[in-house]
């Protein structure tokens, strides 16, 4: 079921002013794509050559910029951003691009014009809830944050090497913030990258929260109206964007070169 998108229910001063011009939302967006994967890398995302997050390109909404193939998380810099044009083509950037990002980002960006970013990776806990086969449980308050908006897709048949595969995937992620990929990983979408990064650090983390809760006994759902005021609190997209700048900070303060 596809959810409204949450609220702001919070009041988020320390929010600095947005860009003022496409080349700034464009810089903005490269530098949190790059320190998003730094992130990825700190977290044990990485699986080799897979995972990618991808950024829309504020001036041509039909690209979008990715990481480069076969270069680990946490050695990406903002220089090393690939731009991919509508055909799956590398429109600026010097290294190859992954056909399965194209696949998947480029459908579910073609549908969803709310959706600035999307993450995707093969994390440790999120595959090993993906083998479950079902939705997280509403068990702690920032799992909420997916409480009615996020979905499974259960038609699983290898990599993600075609537009068709993609196409389904975004159809069955409708206008869900996140999907559980069965036997695959963790997709999380977002009106940002901070939005996007964030969503994904967080869904990995209730994965692993209840497998944890789960191995030791059973744990107790939250009632309805509980769910749904921890949905709107910590599923707040304001909320996202704060948690992810602190990383940014960190990230940028104590490796200043994924700015290059």
């Amino acid at each position: 079921m596809s959810a409204p998108p949450a609220q702001d229910d919070l009041d988020l001063e320390g929010e600095a002013p947005g860009p003022t011009s496409v080349a700034e939302e464009r810089e903005l967006r490269k530098q949190q794509l790059a320190v998003a994967f730094r992130l990825f890398g700190r977290y044990g995302f990485d699986e080799g050559a897979a995972g990618h997050i991808t950024a829309r390109d504020p001036e041509f909404p039909g690209r979008f910029w990715v990481n480069p193939f076969s270069v680990h998380f946490s050695r990406i810099r903002v220089s090393d951003l690939l731009l991919i044009d509508e055909d799956g083509r590398v429109a600026h950037g010097s290294r190859r691009t992954n056909k399965a990002a194209f696949s998947i980002h480029s459908a579910i960006h073609d549908v969803r014009p709310d959706v600035h970013a999307i993450a995707h990776a093969h994390s440790v806990h999120g595959r090993a809830w993906a083998a479950l086969d079902r939705p997280l449980a509403p068990i702690v308050q920032e799992s909420c944050a997916f409480h009615d908006n996020h979905v499974v897709f259960d038609d699983y048949r290898g990599l993600v090497l075609d537009r068709d595969e993609g196409d389904r995937i975004a159809e069955r992620l409708g206008g869900n913030r996140a999907a559980i990929l069965r036997h695959h990983g963790l997709l999380t979408v977002g009106g940002s990258v901070a939005e996007a990064a964030w969503w994904f650090i967080s869904m990995d983390r209730a994965c692993r929260i209840q497998l944890l809760a789960e191995a030791a006994g059973d744990p107790r759902l939250m009632r309805r109206e509980e769910a749904d005021t921890a949905a709107r609190q910590f599923g707040s997209p304001g909320m996202a964007r704060a948690n992810f700048s602190i990383l940014f900070d960190l990230v940028v303060e104590q490796e200043p070169d994924v700015l290059d």
